[in-house]
């Protein structure tokens, strides 16, 4: 097989962050030889958009890892995730329905990655705003606000006018017609009216949670001594 993939070995000592490795067009042969050099150079994996089936076909291939996979993130880990830093704060995950778990998920898998303790909240879109307004209180707690969100994507809008934390929209490509694969959320989101709101591509979980990590890195470097 030709080596083709160049590893960012140092991204954790630059940046603070584990390297992502994006699996869903690659193939289990390749995804299996870069868990292996992740392994050697003693670095945490996360490899993102993997579906079960090729999942078990990189968990046959690198017998001699410790792989672990979470199929609502699909994603694979490999290694024990570190404890949550409690320097580091807190982050919610919220989604607008059920249907945007799987981004929501891999948000939350990233985040735990790099020892950042998560919620998710399930389930509390604009269709029923009573979901939300129940939870504001409680929303108030954590230092970051991710919201995953289809159909028009007003989640992150609601949240935002409503609480003082940064709020990371993420649109979801869930919906009908005009939906358009997640564009009128994105749309949507990117045209908010409500100030401050930060926007990521659509269906990109991992790229809000390392938002949201420079934003709690960045806070936690400010009240070191």
């Amino acid at each position: 097989m030709i080596e083709s993939a160049r590893l960012d070995l140092d991204r954790r000592q630059r940046l603070g962050m584990v390297e992502a490795v994006w699996g869903e067009h690659k193939s289990p042969e390749q995804i299996s030889a870069i868990l292996q050099r992740l392994e050697d150079a003693n670095e945490l994996a996360l490899v993102t958009r993997v579906d079960p089936d090729k999942a078990a076909a990189v968990v046959a291939l690198a017998t001699d890892l410790s792989l672990t996979y979470h199929p609502n993130a699909r994603c694979l880990t490999s290694a024990t995730l570190p404890e949550p830093d409690p320097r580091l704060g807190s982050v919610t995950v919220l989604t607008g329905g059920s249907s945007d778990l799987t981004v929501a998920s891999e948000a939350q898998l990233a985040l735990l990655c790099h020892g950042v303790s998560t919620r998710l909240l399930l389930d509390v879109g604009v269709a029923g705003l009573h979901r939300l307004l129940s939870q504001l209180e409680s929303l108030r707690q954590p230092q970051v606000l991710i919201a995953c969100a289809g159909m028009e994507g007003a989640l992150p809008t609601v949240l935002a006018g409503l609480l003082p934390q940064p709020v990371i929209g993420v649109p979801v490509a869930v919906g009908y017609g005009v939906s358009a694969g997640g564009m009128a959320a994105l749309h949507g989101m990117l045209a908010s009216c409500a100030p401050g709101l930060s926007v990521v591509n659509i269906d990109n979980g991992y790229g809000a949670a390392m938002a949201a990590l420079r934003i709690l890195k960045g806070a936690a470097d400010r009240d070191r001594p």
